[in-house]
């Protein structure tokens, strides 16, 4: 206890802001739920939010915000909800990027280390990713992936006036700052949504508006995405992509010739 507060003294000597001290003193007991963490988060734009607006489980369809961004709910017992909707440029091609949505929910930990341990729900993910300048169709799919955020801060954003969160990825990392929109945290049932053996598991049908714009003012991208209907209960509808599987044929094409002709060259009867 004495080195824990020894610590809160030494770090804003050392010319380290508020958020760092912060983000570098744990603010609660391992096992427990910390209070400051509580609520709904969303990035800048607060267009994207967890929630009925952002995933839709009883049609199975993710719902297109206006703008690009990121959000966070977190529960006083240990649930959690994710949504992102992102933009990925394309060097080559700078009108021609990608966009993505991923939606997550499950349950969450707080570490010894101070770090937070996020485990998702496995079957409830849900991603979908378009190139509208390559692919007419969309790829929708089931999506899990565990996070860790290595620490995190909460605060009051001196610019906003509003309390703000910083996470950190499992390499430090700083992601992008979020923000308070919701206490208590607005977000969808936390139990499982879309079993594998629900006969009402099913992709729906969807067709992403077009919009002249874009995303927004924030990223410049001609969305274009949709996704067809797959008849057969408990299975999530993917689009394959021609060239991926050309590649993949030609690499099997390789190694096979490498095994067959590779051992005779050096002599090895087969």
């Amino acid at each position: 206890m004495l080195l824990y507060y020894s610590l809160a003294a030494a770090l804003p000597l050392l010319g380290l802001s508020n958020a760092q001290v912060a983000s570098a003193i744990p603010s609660a007991i391992p096992g427990t739920y910390p209070t400051d963490l509580i609520g709904t988060w969303a990035s800048k734009s607060k267009s994207v939010v967890t929630g009925p607006g952002f995933y839709d489980p009883l049609n199975d369809e993710l719902v297109e915000p206006d703008l690009t961004g990121i959000s966070y709910s977190f529960t006083s017992d240990g649930h959690y909800e994710e949504a992102y909707y992102r933009a990925i440029s394309n060097p080559t091609d700078p009108n021609c990027p990608s966009g993505i949505m991923q939606w997550q929910h499950g349950s969450w930990i707080f570490n010894a280390n101070g770090s937070l341990s996020l485990t998702p729900i496995e079957v409830d993910g849900r991603q979908l990713t378009s190139e509208p300048c390559n692919y007419d169709s969309s790829l929708y799919i089931r999506y899990n992936q565990t996070e860790l955020f290595k620490q995190y801060s909460v605060y009051t954003d001196e610019y906003h006036n509003v309390p703000r969160l910083d996470l950190y990825m499992f390499d430090g990392t700083p992601m992008q700052p979020l923000y308070l929109v919701f206490s208590p945290p607005q977000m969808l049932p936390t139990t499982t949504l879309n079993p594998m053996t629900s006969a009402s598991a099913t992709a729906g049908a969807q067709k992403l508006k077009k919009r002249n714009g874009g995303f927004g003012a924030e990223v410049p991208l001609n969305w274009k995405a949709s996704l067809e209907a797959n008849q057969e209960a408990g299975k999530v509808v993917q689009t394959i992509n021609a060239d991926r599987l050309w590649w993949v044929g030609l690499g099997m094409t390789g190694i096979g010739g490498l095994l067959f002709f590779g051992p005779r060259r050096m002599g090895i009867q087969i």
